[in-house]
């Protein structure tokens, strides 16, 4: 694989109905709907709703062997108005729900975690290495006929992961990781090949974006190693709504995207699911801007790990670089000096328009919490300034740099100057490319110098910058590369306080700085027991001010548990209008009626003391 140079990954091409996808097929768009699968009108509504905002693929809970007799009932009303998009079926836990499915859909997906596996109890088992082959001939068993009807009738399926709901068995024996994700799909293709189905597609997904792309990489080296090249389909789960779920969805699904992983994607937006399509047509159309681009000549690093990344090794300069936080640089190239308590930058870059005494001809970049007095400037610097002012006697400089401009003399320069901060730069089509070929450069060099990567853009609508600003951090957060970020946007359309609220948000979304609370809450679908929007809205109004804290808000029990374990508090769908409280994986309170969830999860984070007014 080329990190430096973009190309889509060549993956079989599978017949999904009217709609292929993989091989030279344009990445696809889809969403799920939330209707309840047995009202055919309302399914059917929402999928024309989903399909004339663009979706090119609807899929549907499928809970039971009614709901899967159904769809047969949704696509006929769907081709009886001339639509053609092709539905997808989406089955848990019960073998035979998918393989009803597979009559009437023109896709089924299947979780490998509670395919054959009971439901996730988080109890440690214990296999012995024939007992294990036995689990593996259980799952043939009930595989291989679903299969076959799939042949018969020409169905595509998913082999869908997720973080949430992998099996006991699997945990017990690969923990919760990258490496038991991958797994857990491996069985199934594993199966795919012997029995010459070759119609498959996979996910592997989580809510924590870190996993889910490290996972992904993982998976993709695993099947070339295995001589698959089966499609993906990317996504985030349970990423949440407004802002944070385009951040999340951007960054994770973005950093692979930019990598020419995915053939076909789904964000997860706890709204109505056709708003989902723009954000993802958003995603896919800036990714793939960058084809056929200018080529860029660069050297990995030998200590650079694309599927077990850690963090670049560098110098702390005061609080930049080395075990610490990755730093927030807001730039206030005017008079607007206002800045949020809550989304605060670090530092603030005013480019040359501090007061007398200063330079002219170059840049100052000030300590945001206490900027007044030399102690708390510094300059900023280009490539050739540096080389020029180098005896510059501020405890921190800052160096703007393109990868092109890191010639031999700036090196030379910068090893013996661990002072200075490098804050990259780049206009070119794959900025994401260029920026890892800087880095991969400092690290070639031996140079451990902080770095700060700018991005800049000229955006009116604050959902085309989150969106893009995330994708294009996204691989770079992932590598381990990021030790701050400035993020600017040209012009005046939109405000700085939001600028910095999206930088803020990139950083949480990848998992490196908190600033606010972080909600893990699902889509929704059919499954769904509760109010969800209304839900989330009820929640946010009490939470959104606590600081540092995760609350999982799940519409149901098929990911709930599992992909919220890692989150301090959970508020689960138990039955209809009826709710079970988390903390952690522990269910401390269950079966509340709905009306009073919020008020019951609130007391119990005061009980704890995470709760301040």
């Amino acid at each position: 694989m080329n990190y430096f140079n973009y190309s889509r990954r060549q993956a079989n091409e599978v017949y999904v109905g009217a709609t292929p996808m993989g091989g030279a097929y344009p990445i696809r768009i889809q969403s799920m709907t939330n209707t309840v699968t047995m009202d055919t009108e309302a399914c059917v509504e929402q999928a024309k709703r989903i399909i004339e905002a663009g979706g090119e693929y609807v899929r549907l809970t499928t809970q039971g062997v009614r709901e899967a007799e159904n769809l047969q009932h949704i696509n006929a009303s769907l081709r009886a108005q001339g639509y053609q998009t092709p539905l997808v079926a989406d089955v848990h836990f019960n073998p035979k729900v998918a393989e009803v499915a597979a009559l009437y859909a023109e896709k089924v997906r299947i979780n490998p975690g509670n395919y054959v596996d009971a439901a996730r109890t988080f109890k440690q088992l214990e296999y012995t290495d024939e007992e294990y082959a036995k689990e593996i001939q259980k799952i043939r068993d009930r595989f291989i006929p679903f299969l076959n009807i799939c042949k018969e009738n020409h169905t595509a399926i998913r082999i869908g992961v997720n973080h949430g709901s992998l099996s006991d068995r699997i945990m017990s024996r690969y923990g919760d990781t990258p490496e038991g994700m991958v797994e857990s799909c491996m069985e199934f293709l594993r199966i795919c090949v012997e029995q010459n189905f070759m119609n498959v597609v996979i996910s592997i997904k989580a809510s924590n974006t870190v996993i889910m792309v490290r996972t992904v990489r993982l998976l993709v080296e695993q099947m070339e190693k295995e001589n698959m090249a089966f499609p993906l389909h990317l996504g985030v789960t349970e990423a949440g709504d407004g802002e944070d779920g385009r951040i999340k969805s951007a960054l994770g699904i973005g950093a692979l995207l930019c990598d020419g992983l995915g053939d076909t994607i789904r964000v997860s937006l706890s709204e109505a699911p056709e708003a989902e399509i723009p954000v993802a047509r958003k995603l896919v159309d800036y990714v793939l801007k960058r084809e056929g681009h200018p080529y860029i000549p660069a050297t990995e690093a030998p200590e650079f790990n694309y599927t077990h990344p850690s963090r670049r090794e560098t110098v702390a300069i005061g609080n930049i670089g080395g075990d610490q936080l990755p730093v927030v640089i807001s730039a206030r190239l005017n008079n607007d000096l206002e800045v949020s308590e809550q989304f605060k930058p670090d530092y603030l870059y005013c480019g040359q328009r501090l007061p007398e005494n200063r330079r002219a001809d170059i840049g100052y970049i000030v300590d945001a919490c206490a900027w007044e007095g030399s102690e708390h400037t510094y300059p900023a610097f280009n490539y050739q300034q540096l080389i020029e002012l180098h005896h510059h006697p501020a405890k921190m400089k800052f160096l703007f740099t393109s990868y092109l401009g890191l010639n031999e003399e700036v090196m030379a320069c910068l090893r013996l100057h661990p002072e200075v901060v490098i804050v990259a730069q780049s206009n070119h089509y794959n900025r994401l490319g260029e920026f890892r070929a800087l880095a991969h450069q400092l690290m070639n060099q031996g140079l451990k110098n902080p770095l700060v990567f700018f991005q800049l853009y000229q955006e009116t609508e604050t959902e085309d910058l989150q969106i893009k600003s995330a994708a294009d951090m996204g691989a770079l957060i992932i590598d381990g590369l990021c030790d701050g970020i400035l993020l600017y946007n040209h012009g005046n359309q939109i405000s700085n306080l939001k600028v910095d609220e999206t930088a803020f948000g990139i950083l949480q979304a990848g998992r490196i700085r908190t600033s606010k609370t972080e909600y893990i809450s699902c889509p929704g679908c059919g499954r769904t027991l509760y109010d969800l929007e209304s839900t989330i809205a009820r929640i946010k109004a009490a939470t959104a001010h606590l600081k540092g804290l995760k609350i999982g808000i799940m519409g149901c029990i098929v990911n709930g548990p599992g992909e919220m374990a890692d989150a301090d508090y959970g508020y689960v769908g138990a039955g209809r209008g009826k709710i079970s409280l988390y903390k952690k994986k522990e269910c401390i309170e269950k079966n509340i009626p709905e009306e009073q969830a919020v008020e019951k999860l609130i007391e119990l984070i005061k009980a704890n003391g995470d709760y301040k007014d």
